[in-house]
């Protein structure tokens, strides 16, 4: 599986982006997908998750202001990001895992893509 994460830029605080994670190489339907981000100088962290079957999870620092989707017959992975701050500027990566239910854990994720950059200013 080939994970491609496009959407990135920059914005104003408040402001919104909506990141895409396009897939080839195989369908996703039947993954679990995550994303994550890296700010400068931080490890890697979880932002959100979609279960193969629909089921959502997120960080709670994202919650209520993020929305993960996926639509299978594109085979792509959306972040909507609204009411974007300073500190969601990092790299953001998409991936993919098989089965299990550690959503948070980046070790789980057999795929991933490039990354894509997020800036908010202030």
């Amino acid at each position: 599986v080939q994970l491609q994460a496009s959407g990135g830029g920059l914005v104003q605080a408040g402001g919104s982006l909506r990141l895409s994670c396009a897939a080839s190489g195989r369908t996703l339907s039947s993954y679990d997908l995550g994303w994550f981000r890296q700010a400068p100088g931080k490890e890697r962290e979880f932002v959100a998750a979609v279960s193969w079957s629909g089921s959502t999870y997120y960080a709670d620092s994202v919650k209520g202001r993020f929305t993960i989707s996926r639509v299978n017959i594109k085979n792509t992975l959306y972040l909507q990001m609204n009411t974007l701050k300073p500190e969601d500027t990092a790299v953001y990566y998409c991936a993919a895992k098989w089965g299990g239910n550690n959503w948070e854990e980046e070790h789980e994720y057999e795929y991933w893509g490039q990354g894509t950059q997020v800036t908010v200013s202030s």
